[in-house]
Protein backbone atom coordinates (compact mmCIF):
# COMPACT_ATOMS: atom_id res chain seq x y z
CA UNK A 1 0.00 0.00 0.00
CA UNK A 2 1.28 3.70 -0.54
CA UNK A 3 2.78 5.25 2.17
CA UNK A 4 1.03 8.64 1.09
CA UNK A 5 -2.69 9.55 0.54
CA UNK A 6 -3.04 8.74 -3.54
CA UNK A 7 -6.04 10.50 -5.69
CA UNK A 8 -7.83 7.55 -5.69
CA UNK A 9 -8.30 7.32 -2.06
CA UNK A 10 -9.11 11.29 -1.75
CA UNK A 11 -11.78 11.13 -4.49
CA UNK A 12 -13.38 7.95 -2.77
CA UNK A 13 -13.79 10.12 0.56
CA UNK A 14 -15.17 13.43 -1.38
CA UNK A 15 -17.34 11.10 -3.74
CA UNK A 16 -17.33 7.99 -1.73
CA UNK A 17 -17.05 6.21 -4.75
CA UNK A 18 -14.56 5.13 -7.99
CA UNK A 19 -14.11 8.69 -9.94
CA UNK A 20 -12.59 8.96 -13.57
CA UNK A 21 -11.25 12.35 -14.86
CA UNK A 22 -12.42 12.71 -18.91
CA UNK A 23 -9.51 14.97 -20.81
CA UNK A 24 -11.37 17.69 -22.51
CA UNK A 25 -9.66 20.18 -25.44
CA UNK A 26 -11.93 23.11 -24.71
CA UNK A 27 -9.92 25.38 -27.88
CA UNK A 28 -7.96 27.37 -25.58
CA UNK A 29 -4.67 28.54 -25.95
CA UNK A 30 -1.95 30.35 -23.55
CA UNK A 31 -0.18 33.68 -23.16
CA UNK A 32 3.00 32.15 -23.69
CA UNK A 33 2.00 31.35 -27.32
CA UNK A 34 -0.39 33.93 -28.49
CA UNK A 35 2.34 36.27 -28.20
CA UNK A 36 1.06 38.08 -25.35
CA UNK A 37 4.43 36.86 -23.47
CA UNK A 38 5.83 34.85 -26.15
CA UNK A 39 4.67 32.63 -28.86
CA UNK A 40 7.23 29.39 -28.60
CA UNK A 41 5.56 28.52 -25.12
CA UNK A 42 7.38 27.50 -22.02
CA UNK A 43 11.29 25.98 -22.64
CA UNK A 44 9.73 22.18 -21.88
CA UNK A 45 5.95 22.76 -23.18
CA UNK A 46 4.56 20.27 -26.04
CA UNK A 47 0.93 20.04 -24.97
CA UNK A 48 -0.33 17.56 -27.92
CA UNK A 49 2.33 15.01 -26.20
CA UNK A 50 -0.30 14.71 -22.78
CA UNK A 51 -3.60 15.30 -25.10
CA UNK A 52 -5.46 11.46 -25.24
CA UNK A 53 -6.24 10.66 -28.97
CA UNK A 54 -9.90 11.29 -28.46
CA UNK A 55 -9.23 14.97 -27.99
CA UNK A 56 -7.73 15.12 -30.92
CA UNK A 57 -10.25 13.06 -32.92
CA UNK A 58 -13.37 14.11 -31.18
CA UNK A 59 -15.45 17.63 -32.09
CA UNK A 60 -17.63 19.09 -29.53
CA UNK A 61 -16.92 19.22 -25.74
CA UNK A 62 -20.17 16.72 -25.41
CA UNK A 63 -18.52 14.66 -28.29
CA UNK A 64 -15.01 14.15 -26.39
CA UNK A 65 -16.67 13.06 -23.26
CA UNK A 66 -18.59 10.72 -25.11
CA UNK A 67 -15.38 9.41 -26.69
CA UNK A 68 -13.68 9.57 -23.68
CA UNK A 69 -16.20 7.37 -21.63
CA UNK A 70 -15.95 5.20 -24.40
CA UNK A 71 -12.10 4.52 -24.71
CA UNK A 72 -11.97 4.41 -20.34
CA UNK A 73 -14.63 2.02 -20.86
CA UNK A 74 -12.60 -0.16 -23.26
CA UNK A 75 -9.53 -0.20 -20.81
CA UNK A 76 -11.81 -1.40 -18.10
CA UNK A 77 -11.56 0.95 -15.99
CA UNK A 78 -14.61 0.94 -13.89
CA UNK A 79 -16.31 4.29 -12.70
CA UNK A 80 -19.07 5.31 -10.70
CA UNK A 81 -18.75 9.09 -11.79
CA UNK A 82 -16.72 11.08 -14.38
CA UNK A 83 -15.50 14.58 -14.25
CA UNK A 84 -14.72 16.64 -17.20
CA UNK A 85 -10.72 17.56 -16.74
CA UNK A 86 -10.06 20.91 -19.06
CA UNK A 87 -6.42 19.63 -20.05
CA UNK A 88 -5.19 20.97 -22.72
CA UNK A 89 -2.86 24.47 -22.44
CA UNK A 90 -4.54 27.41 -19.88
CA UNK A 91 -8.18 26.37 -19.89
CA UNK A 92 -9.08 30.22 -18.12
CA UNK A 93 -7.36 32.07 -20.63
CA UNK A 94 -10.46 33.41 -22.53
CA UNK A 95 -13.59 36.19 -21.77
CA UNK A 96 -15.92 34.60 -19.12
CA UNK A 97 -18.38 33.97 -21.50
CA UNK A 98 -16.92 31.71 -23.26
CA UNK A 99 -15.52 29.60 -19.98
CA UNK A 100 -19.09 29.58 -18.93
CA UNK A 101 -20.42 27.73 -22.34
CA UNK A 102 -17.49 25.71 -22.51
CA UNK A 103 -17.96 24.74 -18.67
CA UNK A 104 -21.71 24.86 -18.92
CA UNK A 105 -21.81 22.19 -22.02
CA UNK A 106 -19.53 19.69 -20.15
CA UNK A 107 -21.41 19.53 -17.23
CA UNK A 108 -24.64 19.22 -18.74
CA UNK A 109 -23.79 15.74 -19.79
CA UNK A 110 -25.63 13.44 -18.34
CA UNK A 111 -22.56 11.54 -16.73
CA UNK A 112 -20.18 14.44 -15.66
CA UNK A 113 -19.99 15.13 -11.72
CA UNK A 114 -17.78 18.30 -11.82
CA UNK A 115 -14.82 19.89 -13.66
CA UNK A 116 -10.78 19.84 -13.10
CA UNK A 117 -9.96 22.82 -14.93
CA UNK A 118 -6.46 23.23 -15.52
CA UNK A 119 -4.61 26.70 -15.99
CA UNK A 120 -2.03 28.86 -15.34
CA UNK A 121 -1.77 31.31 -12.19
CA UNK A 122 -1.58 34.04 -13.67
CA UNK A 123 -4.88 33.17 -16.29
CA UNK A 124 -7.39 34.03 -13.39
CA UNK A 125 -9.06 36.54 -11.85
CA UNK A 126 -11.48 37.68 -9.22
CA UNK A 127 -14.43 37.60 -11.74
CA UNK A 128 -13.33 34.08 -12.93
CA UNK A 129 -13.09 32.41 -9.65
CA UNK A 130 -16.26 33.82 -8.41
CA UNK A 131 -17.98 32.61 -11.56
CA UNK A 132 -16.11 28.72 -10.38
CA UNK A 133 -17.40 28.50 -7.22
CA UNK A 134 -20.60 29.41 -8.17
CA UNK A 135 -20.66 26.36 -10.06
CA UNK A 136 -19.15 24.38 -7.27
CA UNK A 137 -22.14 25.40 -4.83
CA UNK A 138 -23.73 22.21 -7.26
CA UNK A 139 -20.85 20.95 -8.67
CA UNK A 140 -17.26 19.11 -7.88
CA UNK A 141 -14.87 21.94 -8.88
CA UNK A 142 -11.03 22.02 -9.02
CA UNK A 143 -8.50 24.17 -10.46
CA UNK A 144 -5.04 23.07 -11.16
CA UNK A 145 -2.40 25.35 -11.40
CA UNK A 146 1.12 24.70 -13.28
CA UNK A 147 3.58 25.67 -10.31
CA UNK A 148 6.43 23.83 -12.27
CA UNK A 149 8.85 25.30 -9.66
CA UNK A 150 9.10 27.95 -6.52
CA UNK A 151 11.94 29.70 -7.99
CA UNK A 152 11.57 33.00 -9.74
CA UNK A 153 15.30 32.04 -11.13
CA UNK A 154 13.89 29.16 -12.63
CA UNK A 155 10.79 30.49 -13.95
CA UNK A 156 12.74 32.84 -15.64
CA UNK A 157 15.00 30.37 -17.30
CA UNK A 158 11.94 28.21 -18.54
CA UNK A 159 10.26 31.54 -19.87
CA UNK A 160 7.30 31.25 -17.68
CA UNK A 161 6.22 34.88 -18.13
CA UNK A 162 5.11 35.28 -13.96
CA UNK A 163 6.84 34.89 -10.48
CA UNK A 164 6.21 32.74 -8.13
CA UNK A 165 4.60 35.53 -6.35
CA UNK A 166 1.71 35.06 -8.99
CA UNK A 167 1.70 31.29 -7.96
CA UNK A 168 0.76 31.92 -4.01
CA UNK A 169 -1.85 34.65 -5.23
CA UNK A 170 -3.76 32.40 -7.69
CA UNK A 171 -4.13 29.60 -4.80
CA UNK A 172 -4.77 31.26 -2.31
CA UNK A 173 -7.42 33.10 -3.88
CA UNK A 174 -8.81 30.10 -5.43
CA UNK A 175 -8.99 27.88 -2.19
CA UNK A 176 -10.53 30.86 -0.26
CA UNK A 177 -13.58 30.79 -2.64
CA UNK A 178 -13.56 27.00 -1.27
CA UNK A 179 -12.50 25.93 -5.04
CA UNK A 180 -10.42 22.53 -4.77
CA UNK A 181 -6.85 23.54 -5.45
CA UNK A 182 -4.26 20.95 -7.46
CA UNK A 183 -0.99 21.50 -8.56
CA UNK A 184 2.26 20.95 -11.01
CA UNK A 185 5.45 20.66 -10.40
CA UNK A 186 8.63 19.29 -12.39
CA UNK A 187 11.58 17.57 -10.96
CA UNK A 188 15.04 18.19 -12.50
CA UNK A 189 14.17 21.32 -14.08
CA UNK A 190 18.06 23.45 -15.04
CA UNK A 191 19.39 24.95 -12.70
CA UNK A 192 18.10 22.94 -9.54
CA UNK A 193 19.79 20.79 -6.91
CA UNK A 194 18.50 18.06 -5.34
CA UNK A 195 18.09 20.08 -1.98
CA UNK A 196 16.27 22.68 -3.83
CA UNK A 197 13.80 19.97 -5.44
CA UNK A 198 13.76 18.82 -1.69
CA UNK A 199 12.65 22.23 -0.32
CA UNK A 200 9.68 22.80 -2.32
CA UNK A 201 7.78 20.03 -0.33
CA UNK A 202 8.14 22.36 2.52
CA UNK A 203 7.11 25.65 -0.03
CA UNK A 204 4.13 23.71 -0.96
CA UNK A 205 3.21 22.24 2.06
CA UNK A 206 2.63 25.57 3.60
CA UNK A 207 0.18 26.28 0.60
CA UNK A 208 -3.37 25.51 0.77
CA UNK A 209 -3.22 22.69 -1.99
CA UNK A 210 -5.28 19.79 -2.11
CA UNK A 211 -3.73 17.35 -4.88
CA UNK A 212 -0.14 17.57 -6.45
CA UNK A 213 1.20 15.93 -9.50
CA UNK A 214 4.82 15.70 -9.65
CA UNK A 215 6.45 14.79 -12.68
CA UNK A 216 9.95 14.42 -14.37
CA UNK A 217 11.65 16.58 -16.47
CA UNK A 218 11.01 15.64 -20.27
CA UNK A 219 12.64 16.38 -23.62
CA UNK A 220 10.29 16.68 -25.57
CA UNK A 221 9.96 17.64 -29.73
CA UNK A 222 9.14 20.31 -30.73
CA UNK A 223 9.91 22.26 -27.82
CA UNK A 224 11.45 24.96 -26.69
CA UNK A 225 13.92 22.83 -24.55
CA UNK A 226 14.71 20.48 -27.58
CA UNK A 227 16.42 23.04 -29.37
CA UNK A 228 18.23 24.64 -26.75
CA UNK A 229 19.78 20.93 -26.10
CA UNK A 230 20.42 20.09 -29.75
CA UNK A 231 22.22 23.60 -29.94
CA UNK A 232 24.42 22.89 -26.30
CA UNK A 233 23.40 19.50 -24.97
CA UNK A 234 25.39 20.57 -21.59
CA UNK A 235 22.74 23.58 -21.17
CA UNK A 236 19.98 20.81 -20.39
CA UNK A 237 20.54 18.47 -17.04
CA UNK A 238 21.05 14.83 -18.03
CA UNK A 239 18.30 12.42 -16.96
CA UNK A 240 17.35 11.31 -13.72
CA UNK A 241 18.06 7.23 -13.10
CA UNK A 242 15.23 5.35 -12.38
CA UNK A 243 16.87 5.11 -8.95
CA UNK A 244 17.86 9.07 -7.85
CA UNK A 245 13.74 9.74 -9.42
CA UNK A 246 12.92 7.34 -7.16
CA UNK A 247 15.01 8.12 -3.86
CA UNK A 248 14.21 12.39 -4.42
CA UNK A 249 10.62 11.71 -4.66
CA UNK A 250 10.60 9.43 -1.57
CA UNK A 251 12.45 11.91 0.25
CA UNK A 252 10.10 14.79 -0.94
CA UNK A 253 6.68 12.89 -0.07
CA UNK A 254 8.21 12.01 3.00
CA UNK A 255 8.64 16.26 3.97
CA UNK A 256 5.42 17.17 1.96
CA UNK A 257 2.37 17.41 4.58
CA UNK A 258 0.60 14.51 4.49
CA UNK A 259 -3.08 15.42 3.53
CA UNK A 260 -1.92 16.47 -0.23
CA UNK A 261 -3.08 14.03 -1.98
CA UNK A 262 -0.38 12.26 -4.91
CA UNK A 263 -2.27 12.23 -8.07
CA UNK A 264 0.96 11.37 -10.15
CA UNK A 265 4.45 10.70 -9.83
CA UNK A 266 5.66 10.49 -12.78
CA UNK A 267 4.34 11.13 -16.69
CA UNK A 268 4.90 9.25 -20.01
CA UNK A 269 4.67 10.62 -23.02
CA UNK A 270 4.25 8.11 -26.28
CA UNK A 271 7.86 7.68 -28.14
CA UNK A 272 7.08 9.67 -31.14
CA UNK A 273 6.81 12.90 -28.97
CA UNK A 274 10.45 12.25 -26.90
CA UNK A 275 13.25 14.16 -28.32
CA UNK A 276 16.01 11.49 -27.48
CA UNK A 277 13.97 8.18 -26.53
CA UNK A 278 17.38 6.72 -24.96
CA UNK A 279 16.70 10.06 -22.08
CA UNK A 280 13.48 8.78 -21.23
CA UNK A 281 13.07 5.27 -18.73
CA UNK A 282 8.99 6.13 -18.36
CA UNK A 283 7.09 5.88 -21.88
CA UNK A 284 3.85 4.21 -22.46
CA UNK A 285 4.68 2.12 -25.35
CA UNK A 286 5.13 -1.03 -23.11
CA UNK A 287 8.97 -1.28 -23.55
CA UNK A 288 9.59 0.71 -20.46
CA UNK A 289 8.70 1.52 -16.58
CA UNK A 290 5.05 2.68 -16.35
CA UNK A 291 4.22 5.71 -14.07
CA UNK A 292 2.39 3.02 -11.42
CA UNK A 293 6.23 1.16 -11.68
CA UNK A 294 7.51 4.17 -10.18
CA UNK A 295 4.57 4.58 -7.61
CA UNK A 296 5.60 1.26 -6.64
CA UNK A 297 8.98 1.61 -6.19
CA UNK A 298 8.33 4.85 -4.08
CA UNK A 299 6.45 3.18 -2.01
CA UNK A 300 8.81 0.55 -1.40
CA UNK A 301 11.25 2.93 -0.34
CA UNK A 302 8.81 4.83 1.92
CA UNK A 303 7.92 1.54 3.57
CA UNK A 304 11.58 1.02 4.49
CA UNK A 305 11.68 4.36 6.09
CA UNK A 306 8.69 3.75 8.70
Amino acid sequence: MPSYLTYADYCRRLFGTTVQKIAVDGGFTCPNRDGTLGATGCTFCNGEAFAPAYCRTAGSITQQIDEGIRFHTRRHRKASRYVAYFQAYSNTYAPLEVLRQRYEEALSHPMISGLVVSTRPDCVDDEKLDYLASLAQQHYVAVEYGIESCYDDTLRRIHRGHDFACTVRAIRATATRGLHVGGHLILGLPGESREQMLAEADILSALPLETLKLHQLQLLRGSELERLWREDPASVPPPFTVEEYVSLVADFLHRLRPDIAIERLAAEVPPRYQADPSRCWCRDDGSHLRPEDIARLVSQRLSHRV
